[in-house]
C-alpha cells in the first residue's frame, strides 16, 4: 500500500513537473509572442498618436495664423474707419457753413462794384479768414467752369446755345459752386452747359 501510495505521488510530481514544463514552454511562448509582437502594436500606436498630434498641432498652428490675421484685419478696418470719421466729423456743421460761403461770395461781388475801398478790405479779410479756417478742415472748391460736363460731379440746371463751337458740352456758367470735403463731394455744382 505504501507503494502505490509512493506511486501515486510520484505520479503526480512527474504530472505535476510536465504541468510546470508545459506551462513554462507556453509561458515562454506567450511572452515571446507578446514581447515579439508587441512591440509592433507599440510602434503602429505611436506612429498613430504622432501623427494625431501633429494633425492637432496643424489645426492648432492654422487657426492661430487665422486668428492673427483676422486681427490684423480688424486693427487694420479699425483704423481707416477712424480716420474717415476724423476727416468727415465737421461734414455737417461744413455743409451748413455751405449756404454761408456762398454768401460770401455773393457779397464781394457786391463789394468790387462799391466805391468804399476800406470797407471793402475789411470784409474782404473776414471773408478770406472764413475760407481759409473751411479749406485748412479738408474743404476744397470744385473748378466746374469751361470743363466737360461731368454726371459724377455737376446737377446740369439748364442747357444754352454755346457762344462757341469748343464749348459745346462743357459748363457755361457756374449757378452753385460745388465743393469737395477731403477728396469727397459734399455739395455737386449747379450749372449751365452749353449744347
Amino acid at each position: 500500500m505504501q507503494e502505490k501510495i509512493q506511486e501515486k505521488t510520484q505520479d503526480k510530481e512527474t504530472s505535476n513537473k510536465e504541468n510546470a514544463y508545459d506551462d513554462q514552454d507556453t509561458g515562454i511562448n506567450a511572452d515571446e509572442n507578446l514581447s515579439g509582437t508587441s512591440y509592433l502594436n507599440d510602434e503602429i500606436a505611436e506612429g498613430n498618436v504622432i501623427e494625431k498630434l501633429s494633425q492637432e498641432l496643424q489645426d492648432q498652428k492654422d487657426k492661430y495664423l487665422r486668428l492673427v490675421a483676422e486681427f490684423d484685419n480688424y486693427k487694420k478696418r479699425n483704423a481707416r474707419e477712424r480716420l474717415e470719421l476724423i476727416q468727415t466729423a465737421g461734414k455737417e456743421v461744413i455743409g451748413s457753413l455751405l449756404d454761408v460761403l456762398d454768401d460770401c461770395d455773393r457779397a464781394e461781388k457786391q463789394l468790387q462794384q462799391s466805391g468804399d475801398t476800406q470797407l471793402r478790405e475789411g470784409v474782404q479779410l473776414v471773408f478770406n479768414k472764413l475760407r481759409s479756417v473751411l479749406y485748412s478742415k479738408g474743404l476744397k472748391p470744385m473748378e466746374s467752369l469751361k470743363t466737360d460736363f461731368d454726371v459724377e460731379k455737376h446737377e446740369a440746371i439748364t442747357e444754352i446755345p454755346a457762344p462757341s463751337e469748343n464749348l459745346k458740352g462743357k459748363v457755361i456758367d457756374e449757378v452753385q459752386k460745388g465743393y469737395y470735403l477731403n477728396n469727397k463731394i459734399i455739395r455737386f455744382a449747379r450749372v449751365v452747359v452749353g449744347k
